[in-house]
């Protein structure tokens, strides 16, 4: 999920955008717009940075240990023959 505080800036630039007729009920309207996009970030199924970088960090030592295992078994491969 998107943190707070980009949500609150987005909801704010969104908010900062409407045409001046709209000040009166500005706090409703950001209200409403934050709502809205928790509600489509929420669909999207995002994964925090931190997850990110977890999974990143998984997938280069794998990719270490896999080419260490090529490696091995090439070299055993060439004994063989």
């Amino acid at each position: 999920m998107i943190d707070s505080n980009t949500l609150e800036t987005l909801t704010k630039t969104l908010s900062d955008r409407l045409p001046s007729e709209f000040t009166a009920i500005k706090e409703e309207v950001e209200k409403n717009f934050k709502s809205i996009l928790q509600q489509q970030f929420a669909k999207l199924d995002l994964v925090t940075r931190e997850e990110f970088d977890a999974q990143n960090a998984v997938l280069i030592r794998t990719r270490a240990k896999l080419e260490a295992l090529e490696k091995t078994l090439a070299d055993l491969t060439d004994c063989k023959n």
